[in-house]
């Protein structure tokens, strides 16, 4: 069949013409440049949880490999967490200074090369500095994705999108559980670390050609109703800091912050599969299908609280439900001890749902200070909930091994229920205080001779 390839040719020109107009609108039309932005930041975020919840899955080949106890293996998850704390504010400071572009791209180069040493590592020191030096580099990503989305996004639109960045947050946590143990199992884990190392070389260099601080940095028209963010200068930082300390509000909104995120990282990134192996008597891959409903529910929930959120335009009435619901999900294991594992399915989807419940504190905390100063106070608070989750999984991890049996099974030790059912009962203990404060915020919020938070 003859084809008159003349006559194709302006249809095949127009095609083409169109699709470059496609491709200089998405980098020239600021509402959509953000969400390339967004989306090179985000493939970054997903990655640092892909690393920061691993260690449920790994635990026992990590336990074998290195020789260690309960609570060396809490430190050694933990060790990820203290180092990404420590540098929440310094990373709020650095984000306000320089912005997201050098940052996140750092950070990302940063976390890769930990990977490689943590995969190279012939001990259990040289595998807890690694995993530090994975901290390090994740600890500026999500801060830098906040104040990506604070320069480029309304205000109204904030809440939304810090829950669209928890269901990244949730997507890698889903990645971190049944998926990773299967490409485990098949693979070894020092291969499949090193190739997520690789894709994180990747990521930083997709940040670094696309984000950038703002519209306007970026040689665009600013966004309608999005102000632009005035530079920071050192001593302003340290007058936002001093400020900061004195702020009741704000050590109210981090005591909330590090049980809620010290929780939901703590049993869904660690002690949800190990609990199951020793009380349940389930394998790895197994045991993971369960922590697999837990980062479900992390997808969900972080997107669906932010958009409530925003759609009721409240933050402290939904924190103080969300903190009562999380209470009581946590107080059946402790209570029952080894409940049905459909109800453990339950449980563990639940505590990833309030994932979003937790991240309403930062909301709160940019809404309380000025738009030059939301990088420095999201860090602070922030850095609360790594701390929490730096503390309890040593702590879950202490109460576990003074309840070890002393007999050792495929090269593991063996803990009983009553050590899980305390060191559940610890992560209850903290999550009532953080809904004692919550419950402190509204009532502060609604008496006129206080500070005002917004609610």
């Amino acid at each position: 069949m003859f084809v008159n390839y003349c006559e194709l040719s302006p249809i095949i020109t127009l095609t083409e013409r169109s699709g470059e107009l496609n491709r200089v609108n998405l980098l020239s039309d600021p509402t959509k440049r953000r969400w390339l932005g967004w989306g090179a930041l985000g493939s970054v975020f997903l990655l640092v949880n892909i690393h920061r919840l691993s260690t449920a899955v790994l635990s026992e080949q990590l336990t074998i490999d290195f020789s260690i106890s309960a609570t060396q293996l809490g430190t050694l998850h933990a060790s990820f967490f203290v180092v990404y704390a420590l540098v929440q504010i310094p990373s709020g400071v650095l984000a306000d200074r320089y912005g997201p572009r050098y940052l996140g791209s750092i950070g990302a180069v940063v976390l890769s090369l930990g990977a490689i040493g943590f995969t190279a590592s012939n001990g259990y020191l040289t595998a807890t500095i690694s995993r530090a030096f994975i901290g390090l580099g994740s600890g500026v990503i999500f801060i830098s994705v906040l104040r990506f989305c604070a320069n480029w996004y309304r205000v109204d639109e904030f809440a939304t999108m810090t829950g669209l960045t928890a269901g990244i947050a949730g997507t890698g946590a889903i990645i971190a559980t049944t998926p990773l143990a299967v490409v485990v199992e098949r693979l070894g884990w020092r291969p499949t670390v090193f190739s997520l190392a690789l894709i994180g070389f990747a990521a930083a260099l997709a940040v670094f050609l696309i984000a950038r601080q703002s519209p306007t940095t970026a040689g665009l028209d600013p966004i309608e109703n999005v102000p632009e963010q005035p530079s920071v200068t050192f001593s302003q930082t340290g007058r936002f800091l001093k400020t900061l300390a004195r702020d009741l509000d704000q050590w109210l909104l981090s005591i909330t912050f590090f049980a809620g995120q010290g929780t939901v990282l703590t049993v869904i990134g660690l002690w949800g599969v190990p609990y199951l192996i020793s009380v349940y008597g389930l394998n790895v891959t197994t045991a993971s299908y369960y922590t697999l409903f837990g980062s479900i529910g992390i997808l969900i929930g972080g997107p669906a609280v932010g958009w409530l959120s925003d759609r009721i335009e409240q933050r402290l009435r939904p924190m103080i439900v969300g903190y009562g619901v999380f209470l009581l999900v946590l107080l059946i294991i402790p209570i029952v001890g080894t409940p049905p594992l459909f109800i453990i399915a339950l449980i563990y989807f639940a505590i990833g749902c309030c994932i979003g419940v937790t991240l309403l504190a930062l909301s709160v905390i940019k809404e309380r200070y000025p738009a030059e100063a939301s990088g420095v106070a999201t860090g602070v608070v922030n850095g609360a909930g790594f701390f929490g989750a730096t503390v309890l999984p040593m702590t879950m991890g202490a109460a576990v091994d003074s309840y070890r049996t002393g007999d050792i099974v495929a090269g593991t030790v063996v803990y009983t229920e009553l050590g899980y059912r305390i060191a559940f009962g610890l992560t209850a203990a903290v999550v009532f205080l953080a809904f004692c404060s919550t419950v402190w915020l509204y009532l502060r919020e609604r008496d006129p001779s206080t500070s005002q938070v917004a609610g």
